[in-house]
This record gives C-alpha cells, sequence and structure tokens, in this order.
C-alpha cells in the first residue's frame, strides 16, 4: 500500500478532477456549436488531457523534491507538495518517468489531432507542451507568466483545444468559454502561493506574492473573479454564449466568501486554509455550471 501511494502522490490524484470539468466545459461548448460529436475524440481528448495534468503535476514534484523546495515549504492541503518523495525519496525516478511518460502520451495525443484535425491545432498543442516542460524550471521565476501560465494551461489550451478536436474549428464560443477557467485556475495557483512565499523566494521561484506582497496579490485575485463573470456575462450579451450559461453565476455564493478571506486573511495562513477550500470549490463548480447551460441552452 505504501508504495501504491509513492507512486501515486506525484500525480496528486485530488487535483485532477479539475481537468474533466475543463474538458466538460469545451465538450458543452462544442454541443451548442455543432450536430455531432465524436465520441472517441472526446474519450482521446480527456486522456490527453488528464495525461498532460498528471505531467505537469510529477514533473513538478521532482523538480520541487531535487531543488529541496519540498523540505522548506509549510504544507496545506492544497499547497506546499504532496510531500511523497520528502517521506519516500526512492520514489523520485518513478515520479520523473510518471512525468514524461505522460507528457509522451499527450504528445501522442495531440499528434494524432494534428492528423485529423490539421495544423491550425498546432499553436495550442505546442504552447501546451511547452508549458508542462518550462513550468517548474522557468515559468515560475518569471511573476507574469506564473500568473497566467495556470489559466493558460486549463482555459484558453484545454477548453478551446477541446472545443476545436470535436468540431474542427475555432470559434468565439469557446473563447469566451475558456475564459472562465483562465480567470479561475490563474486564482487558483495564486492563492496556493501565499503559504510558500518565502520557500519559493528561496529557490529562485518569482510569483505575484513574492513580486507584489499578499495584500497586492489578494486584490489581483479578486480582479481576476470578477472578469470570469464579466466575461461570462459579456459572452451572453454578445451571443458566443447561450443564456443559461449564467448558470455559472451561482458559484457567486462561493466567490464572495472566497474573495473576503483572500482579502481579509490575506497574511494569516491558517484562517486562509477555510478560504482556499472554497477556492478549489469554485474552480470545480464554475465550468460544470457554465457547462450545463450550454447543455441546456
Amino acid at each position: 500500500m505504501g508504495k501504491i501511494t509513492a507512486l501515486l502522490g506525484p500525480m496528486k490524484p485530488p487535483f485532477l478532477i479539475l481537468t474533466p470539468a475543463c474538458v466538460f466545459l469545451g465538450l458543452g461548448s462544442a454541443l451548442w456549436t455543432s450536430d455531432r460529436i465524436n465520441i472517441s475524440y472526446l474519450i482521446l481528448t480527456l486522456t490527453g488531457a488528464l495525461a498532460a495534468h498528471i505531467s505537469v503535476n510529477a514533473l513538478n514534484e521532482y523538480f520541487d523534491f531535487k531543488s529541496g523546495l519540498d523540505f522548506r515549504t509549510i504544507r496545506t492541503p492544497f499547497s506546499g507538495g504532496s510531500g511523497t518523495l520528502p517521506a519516500n525519496p526512492e520514489a523520485a525516478p518513478a515520479a520523473l518517468a510518471m512525468g514524461l511518460i505522460t507528457f509522451t502520451v499527450t504528445g501522442l495525443v495531440g499528434i494524432y489531432f494534428l492528423y485529423v484535425r490539421g495544423l491550425l491545432l498546432l499553436p495550442l498543442g505546442l504552447l501546451g507542451l511547452l508549458s508542462i516542460l518550462l513550468y517548474t524550471s522557468w515559468i515560475t521565476r518569471n511573476a507574469l507568466l506564473c500568473l497566467i501560465a495556470p489559466g493558460l494551461g486549463f482555459g484558453l489550451f484545454m477548453v478551446m483545444g477541446t472545443d476545436f478536436v470535436l468540431t474542427g474549428s475555432y470559434s468565439w464560443t469557446a473563447f469566451f468559454a475558456s475564459l472562465v477557467p483562465f480567470c479561475l485556475v490563474n486564482n487558483l495557483l495564486l492563492l496556493n502561493q501565499f503559504p510558500d512565499i518565502e520557500a519559493d523566494e528561496s529557490v529562485g521561484r518569482c510569483h505575484l506574492p513574492i513580486s507584489a506582497g499578499r495584500k497586492k496579490s489578494a486584490l489581483v485575485y479578486c480582479l481576476f473573479l470578477i472578469m470570469a463573470y464579466l466575461s461570462l456575462a459579456l459572452g451572453v450579451y454578445f451571443n458566443h454564449l447561450p443564456k443559461p450559461c449564467m448558470l455559472g453565476i451561482l458559484s457567486l455564493v462561493i466567490a464572495v466568501p472566497a474573495a473576503y478571506g483572500a482579502i481579509r486573511y490575506a497574511k494569516n495562513i491558517e484562517k486562509l486554509k477555510r478560504y482556499m477550500t472554497f477556492n478549489v470549490v469554485l474552480n470545480i463548480a464554475t465550468p460544470v455550471l457554465v457547462a450545463i447551460g450550454f447543455i441546456v441552452g
């Protein structure tokens, strides 16, 4: 049982639920604009997306272990790594292998869809693969890239990519839909960086809470929340999204207290943990609600 935990830990299984939520949103936008969906394409897309998520998790765990960062963080349920490799150092090669194998799976899925859907998919696919490879070693050392890379991966790349492989073209519908997880997933990683400022800075990372401080980062968090719901409203206003997609605003009952907690407890990590939980739920619930809006719309 311990060996299985050591192998699965770097994958961060509880966090993988974000991937099907974002793929579901891409499916929703495709269903609204297309008469027919290829189920095998959908299954393959979900496989590639999950492989990409596992790859970035496993590689990040491996390189954070090798840099010593995992030994310096104050671990919370949502930040500081899984703790698997510090507790099981012998599992580090397996984590690296897992990251590289799942990266290869993602690449092979991408190559297949390039073949069946054409080269227009190449920019999304190439940027997605680069973001996986460069996340820990380069992206986390640039505050702006570190801020927007998560949202690009789960928003524009995953949602628009799913819509593209299912419909064969890009659309404003998929773009506006992707802006919701773009904003929210940026926030997911942003808030999770609050407990790790000192540890991250000690190994050369540079994200917004390091460069601007927790208070200003909390304001950026609130700005991203506003942008998420504004993009949803604008998509409906300009008829790129069906009106039932406004179901997404129901998650405001989570977003408002999450914003309050981010501002009120930006420097009190112990009390902030509760609102980090809200932030995770918000990231799952909102794309699902918007996707349901597409289906009933």
